[in-house]
C-alpha cells in the first residue's frame, strides 16, 4: 500500500478540519502508512501571521519518543486554532504537552534547534518542489492532492484520493 504524505500547519483551520476527516478515514485503511509533514504557512523570516515552527518541530520530538502523534495533533490544533494560544512561546506550548511528554526534555530539544532541518525540508518540498497553493495538501503514489486556497480539501476529495491509490480498480 502506498504511503500518504500529509502537508499541514497547526495554525490552519482548514488543516484542522482535514485532520479530523483523515482521523475518521484512517480506521478504514489500517495498512495505510501516513507520513506527517508539518509545514509552515508563514515560514521565518516572514512577518505575516503567527509562526508555527515550534509546533512543527515538536511533532518530530513526539515521533522520536514514540509518543502518541495523534494526541499531539489534537492538543496542538486546540492550542493554535481553538485557544489561539501563544504557540511561539515555548513555555506556553510545552504546557499543552504536559501529561504525555516530558515538558523539560521537550523544551530543551526545541530550544536547541532540534528538527529545524526536517521542517526546512518540508517547507522546501511543499512550496518549491510540489508548488502547493495552500495547506493542507497531500501526496501519494507520485500523485498530489492540492488544497484550494481559502477552501482546503473537502472530505469527499480526500476520500476519493485515498481510494484511488489504495483500492483495486473495478
Amino acid at each position: 500500500m502506498p504511503k500518504l504524505e500529509v502537508f499541514f500547519d497547526y495554525i490552519c483551520p482548514f488543516c484542522l478540519r482535514a485532520h479530523e476527516n483523515l482521523a475518521a478515514l484512517l480506521p478504514k485503511y489500517p495498512g495505510l502508512e501516513v507520513e506527517w509533514r508539518p509545514t509552515e504557512i508563514h515560514p521565518h523570516p516572514e512577518s505575516a501571521g503567527r509562526h508555527s515552527d515550534l509546533c512543527a518541530r515538536g511533532m518530530y520530538f513526539v515521533l522520536e519518543r514514540g509518543a502518541d502523534v495523534m494526541e499531539y495533533h489534537r492538543v496542538l490544533y486546540r492550542a493554535a486554532v481553538k485557544d489561539r494560544a501563544d504557540i511561539e512561546n515555548l513555555s506556553v506550548l510545552s504546557g499543552y504537552t504536559e501529561g504525555f511528554l516530558d515538558r523539560g526534555e521537550f523544551e530543551l530539544a526545541l530550544s536547541r534547534g532540534q528538527y529545524e532541518d526536517k521542517l526546512s525540508e518540508n517547507n522546501r518540498i511543499a512550496w518549491d518542489e510540489y508548488d502547493f497553493p495552500a495547506l493542507p495538501s497531500y501526496r501519494m503514489g507520485g500523485d498530489v492532492l492540492k488544497s484550494i486556497p481559502g477552501v482546503g480539501v473537502s472530505k469527499r476529495r480526500l476520500v476519493a484520493f485515498v481510494k484511488r491509490h489504495t483500492e483495486p480498480a473495478k
